[in-house]
């Protein structure tokens, strides 16, 4: 079973715009704020995407850039900014920042409620704690996706290979809060194919292209590939190595067409609760 988030996202997309529509009528437009440093190529691709996808179910956007030179102190102050507009209802800093900026204190800058993407440490500590506010949007998808296709999770035991606070530990955390049995690897982990033979669900989140083969996956498990890697001839591939993981499981994600299209639609209902919330329409 391929595992199409394309679709799935298609369909999360239209309730937004459904929602933001309803929200339009009482005087309201949600609005994404994005801040963009330097000029990383991928970064580059990704924001066009968000405002394009903002476009598309009547959630309204804008950019803020600034120069790879910029200071850790201006994008504070950026943000800073953001926080007080009530029109701005969603503050993301699009990752990764230039070397010279400190991304903790960035990002923790952001006002928790307008804080889209779930980094702030008040999300994660309300993650942990099994009551999240706004969730980091990839691993929200990934949840997403699993429960349009019934995939059960209570009981299951599940590996995340990955330890990224962007996708690994609020991936793992998740899937506490659902009822698995999980295991976090990462660059660390002995014998990794050992530990990855356990899962009945695997999600990888490494950014290593083909790094999981056929012999690291146990038959008939769920299969979650996370990875976005540009080979050198230009195609994309995922952290599995799909032609030959693919037979041996129940089910997976494609790469492109699978988590990431996810990702997006998950941004668009964090963007929509976080304007509900701030109006007092949100619990």
């Amino acid at each position: 079973m391929i595992l199409d988030g394309r679709a799935v996202a298609g369909k999360i997309k239209a309730e937004v715009a459904q929602r933001a529509a309803e929200l339009s009528k009482k005087g309201v437009q949600p609005k994404l704020a994005v801040v963009v440093a330097g000029e990383d190529p991928a970064s580059a691709v990704y924001v066009r995407h968000k405002v394009q996808a903002c476009t598309e179910v009547g959630i309204a956007s804008e950019v803020h850039r600034f120069g790879g030179e910029v200071t850790t102190e201006t994008l504070m102050a950026a943000v800073r900014g953001l926080n007080t507009k009530a029109e701005v209802h969603g503050v993301l800093v699009q990752l990764p920042l230039p070397p010279q900026v400190d991304e903790e204190a960035v990002l923790d800058t952001i006002e928790p409620s307008k804080d889209v993407d779930g980094f702030h440490a008040f999300h994660v500590g309300r993650l942990w704690q099994g009551r999240p506010k706004l969730v980091p949007c990839t691993p929200a998808g990934v949840m997403r996706l699993l429960t349009a296709y019934g995939i059960e999770v209570r009981g299951r035991e599940a590996v995340v290979v990955g330890r990224s606070r962007i996708v690994g530990r609020p991936m793992a955390g998740l899937l506490v809060n659902a009822g698995a049995t999980v295991t976090i690897a990462h660059s660390q982990t002995r014998d990794l194919g050992a530990v990855t033979r356990r899962a009945e669900l695997l999600v990888v989140a490494v950014g290593k292209p083909g790094l999981i083969d056929a012999s690291m996956v146990r038959e008939e498990a769920v299969v979650v590939d996370v990875g976005i890697n540009r080979l050198p001839d230009g195609r994309l591939a995922g952290d599995v190595d799909f032609a030959t993981v693919a037979p041996r499981v129940r089910a997976i994600t494609p790469v492109p067409g699978g988590v990431g299209p996810m990702t997006v639609a998950m941004l668009l209902v964090n963007t929509l609760e976080a304007a509900q919330t701030q109006l007092g329409g949100g619990q």
